[in-house]
C-alpha cells in the first residue's frame, strides 16, 4: 500500500534510479519504464522486510534493465543505420549526481556508445562500480554472483571498453569550444567548403542517427573531404530554418536543432588538437520526446 513516506522514499531515490538504467539501456525512455516498473514492485513489497532500500531498488532496477537488454540488444540488430544513445539534458540532475569524473564519463555519448560491445551483466558491474562506487560484495548481491566474479567482469569490461577507445576530448575550455562551434556553422551557412574542412581532422567521422524515419546517412561517413560535402548538404539548407544552440547534453556541449518549437536534431562534435574528430548526430524524433520535455 502506498503512503506519502513510502512515495517521499522512492521519488527521493529517483534521478539516482534513473541514471542507472539510462546508463544501463542508453535509452532515457525506456529508463523510464524501467522505474516505473520499480515503482510499482516498491508499491506491493513489504517494506518493513526491506532493510535498505536504495540497495533494494538499485537492485530491482538493475535487474529490470538487465531483462530489457536482451531484447534491446535484438531490436538494435534490425534497426535501420547507426544506432545512437537517447541524448539527455544534464544540466537539470535528471540522471542523478554527476560529482565525479567517473560519473560525467559514463553518461557521455561517446562511452554510452562504447559500452554496447559489453554483455549486459559486464555493463551492469561496470556501471555499478564506476558510475555509483558500489564495492565488489554488494555488487555481487545486486547481480546475484560471487565477487571473484564481479572483480573479473568489472576488470573484462574495461579492458574491453579501453581496446576500443579512441574517444577524443574536446577543448578544456567552453569558450573556445563555443568560438569553434561559430566558425563551423558560419562555415556551413556560407557553403563554405574549404572552411569546413579546416575545422576537421583527416580521419573524421560522421555518425547519423535517423532510424529510418527521418533523412540520415545510414553508413557512417568517413574522411575531411566526403564529411565536409556531407555536411554541406545536410546543414546549409537547412541552418535558415532552424534555431540552434548549444546546451549541455550527455555532460558536453551539444548543438540543438529547433523548428516551429519541437528539437528536431542533436549534434555532437568530438575533438582532439582543435579538430573535429567525430560527429554524432540523433534526428530519431523519437529518440528526442526526452529531451523536448527537458528542453521546452
Amino acid at each position: 500500500m502506498t503512503t506519502s513516506g513510502s512515495v517521499r522514499e522512492f521519488e527521493d531515490q529517483r534521478p539516482r534510479l534513473l541514471g542507472l538504467a539510462y546508463r544501463m539501456l542508453g535509452s532515457a525512455v525506456e529508463a523510464e519504464d524501467a522505474v516505473q516498473d520499480a515503482f510499482l514492485r516498491w508499491d506491493q513489497a513489504d517494506r518493513a522486510a526491506i532493510e535498505n532500500p536504495p540497495a533494494w531498488l538499485a537492485k530491482v532496477v538493475t535487474n529490470l534493465c538487465l531483462n530489457r537488454l536482451t531484447s534491446a540488444r535484438a531490436r538494435r540488430e534490425r534497426y535501420v543505420g547507426p544506432w545512437l544513445p537517447e541524448p539527455v539534458l544534464t544540466t537539470d540532475g535528471a540522471l542523478g549526481p554527476l560529482d565525479t569524473a567517473e560519473q560525467r564519463d559514463s553518461v557521455s555519448m561517446a562511452l554510452l556508445v562504447l559500452m554496447e560491445r559489453l554483455s549486459p551483466t559486464e555493463r551492469a558491474v561496470f556501471v555499478l562500480r564506476e558510475a555509483f562506487g558500489y564495492g565488489y560484495r554488494e555488487i555481487a548481491e545486486i547481480v546475484e554472483l560471487n565477487e571473484p566474479n564481479c572483480r573479473q567482469l568489472h576488470r573484462r569490461a574495461k579492458q574491453r571498453l579501453a581496446d576500443g577507445d579512441e574517444r577524443a576530448t574536446a577543448p578544456p575550455d567552453r569558450t573556445r569550444w563555443r568560438g569553434f562551434v561559430e566558425r563551423f556553422l558560419a562555415a556551413a551557412r556560407e557553403g563554405d567548403l574549404s572552411g569546413l574542412e579546416l575545422l576537421l581532422a583527416e580521419d573524421v567521422t560522421s555518425w547519423a542517427d535517423g532510424g529510418g524515419k527521418v533523412g540520415a546517412a545510414r553508413k557512417p561517413v568517413h574522411g575531411r573531404e566526403r564529411v565536409a560535402q556531407y555536411l554541406l548538404r545536410g546543414l546549409a539548407r537547412h541552418l535558415a530554418e532552424v534555431d540552434v544552440q548549444v546546451v549541455e547534453v550527455n555532460d558536453q556541449p551539444a548543438l540543438l536543432a529547433i523548428v516551429d518549437g519541437a528539437v528536431q536534431g542533436v549534434l555532437f562534435l568530438e575533438f582532439a588538437e582543435d579538430r573535429i574528430t567525430t560527429l554524432r548526430a540523433v534526428a530519431n524524433p523519437d529518440k528526442l520526446t526526452f529531451l523536448t520535455r527537458q528542453v521546452l
